[in-house]
């Protein structure tokens, strides 16, 4: 990404209704220690306008044609969890960390785990449809052991990077998480990408990386504490979350999705902020589990 542009993308990022003139855009660069106070010419500001345009996809328009306010016309674009909006986060962020080197000790990030320098090799194999080879060793296995996979799509959950693909041995969708991988190299093989598989679909009903279809669909019903409904409004669990009832003490939201282990573990961190009201299956569930947590403390 021109990271000229970094000032005035990241701005227009957080505040889709942001206008800006060119003298404003030029003050965003100035304030910006890469323009080493010289302004930006209005030929090199549309050099990188189209240039973003065909990047992104974005598109900066005038206002009125003229020598007015500059807007992203199709800013919706950047709040749509695409691919497209992912990469323009991510480079936009990572650009503004390049630009404050001189305070890097005074931001923190976690830790990820290994496992990103497969992306390449993953990437040019869905380009192509080539099968890999993979070396693997799950959590639950002594050692690693070697085999083909089909690469669907990557999905990343968690701060991991998961692949998901059809295994020819077992026949079926499989998914591994890109850190436990020892090797991964391209085979010479190829296979035909079924034209009924959807990345987006499959996970759709899902939370987290687990797509397993032995669970229903169902509605979940959940009591949220005051303090802990706020979070979730603005960090929802699941694109179908709904608030359906709001007072002082409590909220109640609902979620329609596979109830798998990921979602399960998710309202466990919530601590006692959320109860399961629905499905009973659910709920029972969870309170098996809140009954031997308790056990193991009321001990001491």
């Amino acid at each position: 990404m021109p990271q000229l542009f970094t000032p005035f993308l990241y701005l227009c990022s957080k505040n889709m209704r942001l206008w800006q003139s060119f003298e404003e855009i030029n003050q965003l660069w100035l304030d910006n220690d890469m323009s080493e106070g010289k302004p930006l010419a209005l030929r090199t500001f549309h050099k990188w306008r189209v240039a973003i345009e065909e990047m992104f996809g974005l598109i900066i328009e005038n206002e009125q044609g003229g020598r007015y306010r500059y807007y992203i016309q199709n800013a919706d674009e950047l709040k749509s969890g695409s691919m497209r909006s992912w990469l323009f986060n991510t480079l936009t962020v990572s650009n503004l960390m390049i630009e404050s080197a001189s305070i890097k000790d005074k931001i923190l990030f976690d830790e990820i785990p290994d496992g990103e320098q497969y992306l390449p090799v993953i990437l040019e194999a869905l380009k192509k449809n080539q099968i890999l080879e993979m070396t693997y060793q799950s959590y639950w296995r002594d050692e690693a052991n070697t085999f083909e996979v089909e690469p669907y799509c990557l999905k990343a959950f968690k701060q991991r990077w998961y692949l998901v693909c059809h295994s020819p041995y077992y026949d079926k969708m499989m998914i591994y998480a890109l850190d436990r991988v020892h090797d991964l190299k391209p085979s010479e093989g190829t296979f035909t990408y079924p034209e009924d598989f959807n990345a987006a679909d499959y996970f759709n009903d899902c939370f987290g990386i687990i797509a397993d279809q032995n669970y229903d669909v169902e509605t979940v019903k959940l009591k949220v504490s005051a303090g802990q409904a706020n979070y979730l409004r603005s960090l929802t669990l699941h694109q179908t979350q709904k608030e359906i009832e709001r007072n002082d003490e409590y909220s109640i939201f609902t979620v329609r999705l596979r109830p798998t282990f990921d979602f399960r573990q998710e309202i466990l961190s919530q601590g006692s902020d959320i109860e399961v009201l629905e499905p009973k299956w659910f709920r029972d569930e969870m309170a098996v589990i809140a009954k031997n947590m308790w056990d193991k403390y009321k001990e001491d």
